[in-house]
């Protein structure tokens, strides 16, 4: 019945400092990928109608704590910067008839070492009926060939 888009609110390895403004002007530069995504996806106006009707809703990790999102797909980016805390948090919002994907890149971790949940979640679920986990590799990068490019650069360069 509806779209749950969230990501925790972690800055990219720089600090940002105190940003002016109330709640939703502060937020939003953490959430602008996603809209992004669901702009390029839908279109800015279908995407738009979609969130005016609640359809779609798009908000911070942090406002996920004590809901039970039911009847929803709900999806979770960035989870690499989510801590162990953070991830059961989320995954224990699922309500009745809803499917949850947690995405992330644990090459592109942004908190302090050590404090990423994401490995340890996987192997926390990784026998627990219903949980099944999918890896992508350079091949599936579809941003653009010069992406692909970069990333195979980076990898040799970890190898040597």
């Amino acid at each position: 019945e509806r779209l749950v888009l969230t990501r925790p609110a972690v800055e990219a390895g720089e600090s940002l400092g105190f940003l002016p403004g109330d709640m939703v002007q502060k937020v939003d530069p953490y959430l602008r990928p996603i809209y992004d995504a669901l702009y390029e996806c839908l279109g800015t106006d279908r995407a738009n109608e979609f969130i005016a009707s609640r359809k779609v809703e798009i908000a911070p990790l942090a406002f996920m704590r004590g809901r039970t999102l039911g009847h929803s797909f709900v999806v979770l980016d960035e989870a690499q910067n989510c801590t162990l805390l953070q991830l059961k948090m989320f995954l224990t919002r699922m309500g009745r008839e809803s499917r949850m994907c947690v995405s992330g890149d644990i090459s592109q971790i942004d908190l302090p070492p050590g404090r990423s949940g994401l490995g340890r979640t996987i192997e926390i679920l990784e026998n627990v009926e219903g949980v099944g986990f999918v890896e992508f590799g350079r091949e599936d990068i579809v941003r653009s060939a010069m992406v692909q490019r970069i990333v195979d650069a980076f990898e040799r360069a970890k190898q040597d």
